[in-house]
């Protein structure tokens, strides 16, 4: 993958599903990468309009927006204005990373870990001063009211509206993974935004393909016969990838 932007079509053991006839594109975990968001969003842009004849085409965004990466206020300006303009269909999923960051809003002084895996950088995004992770509850409560003086009212609510779980014909996306042996209407939030070794680690048949972030290991998804993990590190490998599903065909598109 050295170029700007790349396109890695199916091989022949990645599974295969229907999704209704639509175009659909899912974005893996952009963690405040802005400038990664902006040339994939030009790349699916342009494909769609190549290749959708007709079709509904839809993006659906699998979580963690914020933390970690530069411009997490970028990053949700940029999904803010796609919320409103609406150019396709689009389904915005929560991740943990903005389940946190609630977390942090709501009662700092309990959430102040958030700090230690990318909350500093999401405060300095909005022009706030982090405080140390062990530094005293005044000082967070004053850097959380700091947070809500300089966060648009939009990014609040498009943090507090986001959806845990879709499902499209054969595929169902969640952020981190479904809790194997349980019904996907029976899943647990925690489960969907946090599993990791249980879910990673399973072989089994979760009734449809599951489409999630979360977990990386390098700068190209993770195909499995039950499981696409399109989380590529884009704060660390420079790599964000999406996950392109037509009928019977998958690929994977990635800006650098």
């Amino acid at each position: 993958m050295a170029s700007a932007a790349a396109v890695r079509m199916a091989e022949p053991d990645w599974p295969r599903g229907k999704v209704d006839g639509q175009l659909i594109y899912a974005v893996g975990d952009i963690h405040g990468c802005y400038d990664q968001l902006r040339r994939l969003l030009t790349q699916i842009a342009s494909d769609a309009e190549a290749s959708a004849n007709g079709r509904t085409t839809t993006i659906i965004f699998l979580g963690d927006y914020v933390d970690r990466g530069p411009a997490s206020r970028q990053v949700l300006d940029a999904l803010c204005w796609l919320k409103r303009r609406r150019p396709f269909h689009l389904q915005f999923l929560k991740g943990n990373h903005e389940e946190v960051m609630l977390g942090y809003i709501a009662t700092p002084v309990r959430a102040r870990e958030w700090l230690r895996f990318g909350g500093s950088e999401t405060l300095q995004s909005y022009g706030v001063t982090p405080p140390a992770p062990d530094d005293p509850p005044e000082a967070h409560l004053a850097a959380r009211d700091d947070l809500l003086e300089r966060l648009p009212v939009a990014h609040l609510r498009f943090l507090e509206d986001l959806e845990l779980m879709v499902g499209v014909g054969d595929f169902a996306f969640v952020h981190a993974g479904i809790r194997p042996g349980v019904a996907l209407s029976r899943q647990e939030e925690e489960d969907l935004l946090w599993i990791r070794e249980e879910f990673i680690g399973s072989e089994e048949s979760h009734g449809r393909i599951i489409v999630h972030g979360h977990t990386w290991d390098s700068d190209r998804p993770q195909v499995r016969p039950h499981r696409i993990g399109i989380d590529t590190g884009a704060y660390e490998t420079g790599v964000l990838s999406a996950l392109r599903i037509e009928d019977d065909h998958l690929s994977i598109l990635a800006a650098r």
